[in-house]
C-alpha cells in the first residue's frame, strides 16, 4: 500500500528517512498491502529526468526471466509502467524487479512487496501503518496517501470514508474538517487526545468488480509551545481522612514562572477565616533550586468538627482574567475491617478446632445426650422389619454355668441393656427353644437383629466347640456380607494376640476396634452410666430408655445362683 521509493523505508516498526535526491539509490524499495486489496507499484527509476523520454519498462518476478503479462484481466499484470495486483494474495509477498532500457541507459531496481493480514479484531495491522506527526495547539492534517492511481473508469476518484481506531463517527467533533476531496482530515487546536490510528477507506471498481482500498495512519502529537499558566501541585481534587476532633493542616501550592500569584482558600464562596473564626490561613512563596517558583498557602483546622465533613475546601488562584481552582474534602477514616476479619477468622478456626477437640473427647456423651434429649422423636417404632436390637454371641462353657462369659452374657448384659436401657436382645441359650436347630435359628435371629454383639475371652479352647464355631461363622457371614449388620466386639479380658481368632473377627477388630470390660461382677458394674456401658450404648441403635417391665431375662434357677468367679 505504501510507496516507499522517495521518503520512507519501513523495517518492522522502524522508519528510516531517505534523502529525496537519492530515492533511486534505495537498494530495495518497500510496498505493503492488505490481503484482498488492490495495489499499483511504480518503478522508482522513471521518476528522474535523466532518463531519455523514449524508454521501455518491463516487470519481472524476482528470479524469473518471464515478464509479467500485460493482459488486463490477469490478477497480476503490467499496465503502462505500473505493476498491478487486483487483488493481492498472501503468496504475492516477495521481490519484483523493474527493468528500464533506453538508448543510453539500462537500469534495474528491486521492489519488495509485503501482503499482510489485519490484527485480530482490528481493521489494520500494527506493523503496516503510515507514521504522521502534528504539533499540539496548532492545526494538523491527516492525509490518506497513495490514492492517485485508484480512479474509476470515468476518471473520478471514489468517495473516501474515515475511521478512528476502526470506529466511525469521530468527524462529529466540530474541530475536524474534511479537506482535499475527503482525502485528508484537518484538526484545529490539536490536543494529545487526537493521537491514534486513523483509517481511510474507498471502494475501487475495476472491470465490474469492487475492491476495498484502505490506508492506516498512526498520528503522533508533539507538544508545541504553550502559554504560561499556573499548575496545581496540590491539592488535586482529592479527599483526605481526618478523625473527628483531630488537628488538620491542608496545603495548597502551585508552580509557575509568574511572580505575585497568591492562592487562597474558600468554602461556600467565603474566605475560610470568614466562614469559621477558628480557621487559619498562611501564605508562602519560595523558589526551587531548578528555578521554578512555588507559591502556596496553608489552611489550618485546629479541631475538626462534624460540619467540616459536609464541605469542599476550594483553593483558587487568579491569573489574568481566568481563575484556576482545585479542592480537597475531608472524610472520616474507614473502619479497619481487615483486623475484624482476621480476628473473626482466627476465632472461627479456633472455635472449629475446639469443637472438634471437645467432640472427640466427649463424642460418646454427646451422642447419648442427643439420643436422650430427642427420645420423643427417636422412640417411634423402627420400620426396618427387625425384631431384636442385638443378637448376642458368646463362648459357651458346657461344664459350668458360672463361667465369666455365661454370667456376663446371661445376667449382666440383659440387666443393663434390657432392663435399664430398653433394648431387646436375643441371647442363644436363653431365648431359643429346646430341640431347635442351631444353624437355622441363628440364621433367622441374626437377620431379625440390628446389631451382633460378640463376647470374646482369651481362652482359645472356647472356640473349639463345633456348635460355637458354626454359629460364629454364620453370624459373621450374615453381619458382614449378607446383611451388612454392625458388629460390636466386647473383650471380657485383655486379648494380647488375635492370631488364633477367626479371620472375620480379626477384620472387625482392625476396622472398628473392640470394647474391653474392666468391671467386675458386683452390683456397681451394672449401671448403664459407667464408661463401659456408655461405649456399648454408643454402638447400639437408638432406643428410648425403659424401666423394668417384667421382660423375661434368665431362667429362675440361674438368677437365684450365687455369683462366684475363679481367677
Amino acid at each position: 500500500m505504501q510507496k516507499m521509493t522517495t521518503t520512507f523505508l519501513v523495517i518492522g516498526h522502524l522508519i528510516l528517512l531517505i534523502p529525496l535526491f537519492s530515492a533511486e539509490e534505495c537498494i530495495i524499495c518497500d510496498y505493503f498491502v492488505l490481503v484482498g486489496e488492490p495495489i499499483a507499484i511504480s518503478c522508482p527509476i522513471i521518476t528522474f529526468p535523466v532518463l531519455h523520454s523514449d524508454y521501455n519498462l518491463t516487470w519481472y518476478k524476482n528470479g524469473s526471466a518471464t515478464p509479467v503479462t500485460t493482459e488486463r484481466d490477469a490478477r497480476i499484470h503490467q499496465r503502462k509502467d505500473l505493476l498491478w495486483f487486483i487483488p493481492a494474495a498472501l503468496e504475492d509477498s516477495g521481490l519484483y524487479e523493474c527493468d528500464v532500457r533506453s538508448l543510453n541507459h539500462t537500469k534495474k531496481k528491486t521492489i519488495n512487496l509485503t501482503v499482510f493480514k489485519n490484527d485480530n479484531s482490528l481493521c489494520f495491522n500494527g506493523k503496516m501503518k503510515f507514521e504522521q506527526k502534528v504539533m499540539s495547539t496548532k492545526t494538523g492534517k491527516v492525509t490518506c496517501p497513495d490514492l492517485e492511481n485508484f480512479k474509476d473508469e470515468d476518471n473520478s476518484q471514489p468517495e473516501v470514508h474515515w475511521y478512528k481506531e476502526c470506529k466511525p463517527g469521530f468527524l462529529e467533533d466540530k474541530r475536524l474538517l474534511l479537506a482535499e476531496g475527503a482525502n485528508a482530515v484537518l484538526i484545529r487546536n490539536v490536543t494529545v487526545q487526537d493521537r491514534g490510528n486513523y483509517t481511510c477507506r474507498m471502494v475501487y471498481t475495476y472491470m465490474g468488480k469492487q475492491y476495498n482500498v484502505t490506508r492506516t495512519m498512526s498520528l503522533e502529537v508533539k507538544k508545541g509551545p504553550q502559554q504560561m499558566r499556573p499548575e496545581f501541585i496540590y491539592p488535586n481534587n482529592n479527599t483526605i481522612e481526618a478523625t473527628l476532633g483531630s488537628h488538620v493542616v491542608m496545603e495548597c501550592n502551585i508552580s509557575s514562572g509568574i511572580n505575585g500569584l497568591i492562592p487562597f482558600w474558600q468554602v461556600n464562596d467565603e474566605d475560610v477565616d470568614s466562614f469559621d473564626s477558628t480557621y487559619r490561613e498562611q501564605f508562602y512563596e519560595e523558589r526551587m533550586p531548578h528555578g521554578l517558583l512555588v507559591s502556596g498557602t496553608k489552611f489550618n483546622i485546629s479541631k475538626v468538627k462534624v460540619k467540616d465533613y459536609a464541605h469542599k475546601f476550594f483553593c483558587h488562584v487568579i491569573y489574568g482574567s481566568r481563575q484556576f481552582t482545585a479542592y480537597i474534602k475531608l472524610e472520616r477514616p474507614a473502619q479497619n475491617i481487615q483486623g475484624y476479619l482476621i480476628g473473626g477468622g482466627v476465632s472461627l478456626v479456633f472455635l472449629v478446632f475446639f469443637t472438634l477437640f471437645i467432640y472427640k473427647i466427649f463424642k460418646i456423651e454427646i451422642v447419648l445426650w442427643y439420643r436422650d434429649s430427642c427420645h420423643p422423636f427417636l422412640s417411634k417404632e423402627v420400620s426396618d422389619g427387625k425384631i431384636y436390637d442385638a443378637y448376642v454371641l458368646y463362648p459357651k462353657n458346657r461344664e459350668s454355668f458360672l463361667y465369666s462369659s455365661d454370667i456376663f452374657a446371661l445376667k449382666i448384659l440383659p440387666e443393663v441393656l434390657e432392663r435399664q436401657c430398653g433394648y431387646n436382645l436375643f441371647i442363644f441359650g436363653r431365648d431359643d427353644l429346646p430341640g431347635e436347630a442351631v444353624i437355622s435359628i441363628a440364621d433367622e435371629k441374626i437377620r431379625q437383629s440390628r446389631r451382633v454383639i460378640i463376647v470374646l475371652v482369651p481362652e482359645p479352647s472356647c472356640y473349639c466347640v463345633t456348635e460355637d464355631v458354626s454359629e460364629k461363622q454364620l453370624a459373621m457371614y450374615n453381619a458382614l456380607i449378607k446383611e451388612g449388620i454392625k458388629v460390636i466386639l466386647i473383650e471380657l479380658e485383655k486379648i494380647q494376640d488375635y492370631a488364633g481368632m477367626p479371620e472375620a473377627i480379626k477384620y472387625v477388630k482392625q476396622k472398628h476396634g473392640s470394647i474391653r470390660w474392666k468391671g467386675d461382677f458386683s452390683e456397681r458394674s451394672h449401671s448403664a452410666s459407667t464408661r463401659f456401658w456408655k461405649q456399648v450404648r454408643y454402638h447400639m441403635p437408638s432406643r428410648k430408655s425403659a424401666s423394668s417391665s417384667g421382660l423375661p431375662l434368665l431362667p429362675k434357677d440361674f438368677n437365684s445362683l450365687e455369683i462366684t468367679t475363679e481367677k
